[in-house]
């Protein structure tokens, strides 16, 4: 899974459930609880749950390039000492416990726009309650050396364990695509897989893609169970047009400048067939087009599940 997109907490929940055969919803409550799994931003300056023993690799591996792509998106290069000097106060605040980000913000007497600089240096965390399905709003922030330990984790380590885990969820990538979720430069890519045991495959248009060794390859005409997916599932984003997945026809019912998360979709043998949403206790399926009798029944019954689920 590398990491779960987690902007909206009921996403990180659905997206385990449908990965996951048994998965009860407490499940990842008490995980949260436990600190076997971590709330984070991390790749894409975005929140994500990961397991804790990949949490710091994966976070010193970005440290530095989230830092330089933070900069070059808000061009705040000049404010680098004043907000570093910001980060410095948050590990001060923060040193007796989690706060909330109202309370930090009034505590350091910073304007709100300034908070999106916060843990540029400084490792957070978002502690629940918060960022669970009872307590959506993930405002709850602690440090990550309290929460989950000291960082024991090298750069060049963390890379090489992002891209496997990258690699072992999306698979075969280009390149391109490894630096698009991850965020590491194209360099530091070159450099990672070039001593990773990884195995390589080349496009019909000859490009090189990459993979883990172990990864599986079924057959093209593998069939796929139907899946529920949800809000930010990086299975659709992805952060790259995957027509195998969405098929043109039906993008703009699922993203817009409105959607630009997208929507909750199902899949039908691996492809986006329709969209579903929770409605008085019942997950209505819409299909985009005519669905097989069987297949009708199959997305029924995981609409059902699913139900079952958040209910």
């Amino acid at each position: 899974m590398c990491g779960l997109q987690d902007q909206y907490a009921p996403s990180g929940y659905i997206g385990l459930w449908t990965r996951l055969q048994g998965l009860e919803r407490d499940d990842l409550t008490r995980a949260l609880e436990r600190r076997t799994v971590i709330q984070a931003t991390l790749m894409r300056a975005t929140i994500h749950l990961v397991s804790r023993r990949d949490f710091w690799p994966m976070a010193t591996a970005i440290d530095e390039p989230l830092r330089e792509w933070w900069f070059r998106a808000t061009k705040r290069r000049p404010e680098e000492k004043r907000l570093r000097s910001i980060d410095t106060r948050v590990r001060s605040l923060l040193a007796d416990g989690p706060k909330r980000k109202k309370d930090i913000l009034e505590a350091l007497e910073i304007p709100a726009s300034d908070f999106a600089g916060v843990g540029l240096w400084t490792q957070l965390v978002r502690v629940p309650p918060s960022g669970t399905w009872e307590n959506r709003r993930a405002d709850l922030y602690g440090l990550a050396d309290s929460w989950v330990g000291p960082r024991d984790a090298t750069a060049v380590d963390g890379q090489a364990l992002l891209i496997r885990r990258y690699l072992a969820a999306f698979g075969p990538a280009s390149r391109a695509d490894i630096a698009s979720f991850t965020g590491l430069p194209l360099p530091m890519i070159d450099e990672v897989t070039d001593r990773l045991p990884v195995r390589t495959f080349r496009t019909e248009d000859d490009q090189r893609l990459f993979d883990v060794r172990v990864g599986p390859l079924p057959p093209g005409d593998t069939a796929a169970p139907v899946r529920f997916l949800p809000t930010f599932d990086a299975t659709l984003l992805v952060h790259a047009r995957r027509t195998q997945i969405v098929p043109e026809r039906f993008r703009s019912m699922i993203f817009s400048t409105k959607t630009p998360q997208s929507i909750g979709t199902f899949l039908v043998n691996g492809q986006v067939a329709g969209t579903w949403r929770a409605d008085a206790g019942r997950v209505k399926a819409d299909a985009f087009e005519p669905l097989p009798k069987r297949t009708r029944g199959e997305v029924d019954q995981e609409a059902a599940a699913l139900a079952a689920f958040i209910a």
